[in-house]
């Protein structure tokens, strides 16, 4: 294993809640973390992430904005497995739209397969165009700064 650690925000911060992971992983390069771990701001840049995870890691977390039908401003911690790539399928990029399941599909398209990896999502109020987090997914921010550095840690966190 690598001994690398690659903590990597995503969204796109013209659309409101997108941001989430961009306003997560910006407070958290302001903070101590564990030697060995990158904490990365991607934004839209989903591609250059993907890319990024070729040169290996043993921890991958992905902190993004996604629906997943609970109450905006909730934060979930999600494990997630790198899909094998099939051979039937069609391209699986689409640069302007990947969410989460768009990146790793991408990942493991090219081959790539980090070591362990967590999504920490939070549930988004509104993807609309505009700037700024709504009020919930705001409040969200420090929780789930807390999560990623438990995650971190190595203390408990529910998968």
């Amino acid at each position: 294993m690598s001994g690398r650690t690659l903590v990597a925000g995503v969204g796109n911060v013209f659309l409101r809640d997108d941001a989430f992971g961009v306003e997560v992983v910006r407070l958290l390069a302001e903070r101590p973390v564990p030697d060995g771990v990158q904490v990365k701001d991607f934004g839209i840049r989903g591609v250059h992430l993907a890319y990024d995870l070729l040169d290996g890691c043993d921890l991958f977390v992905l902190v993004d904005a996604a629906q997943r039908g609970e109450a905006p401003g909730t934060v979930s911690v999600i494990e997630v497995e790198v899909p094998e790539p099939d051979p039937d399928a069609g391209p699986v990029i689409d640069a302007h739209s990947l969410t989460p399941d768009g990146i790793f599909a991408l990942l493991g398209s090219l081959g790539g397969h980090p070591g362990r990896s967590l999504l920490v999502a939070c549930e988004p109020a509104d993807v609309s165009a505009g700037m700024g987090l709504s009020g919930p997914v705001q409040e969200a921010v420090p929780h789930a700064v807390r999560t990623v550095e438990e995650i971190l840690t190595g203390e408990t966190v529910s998968a």
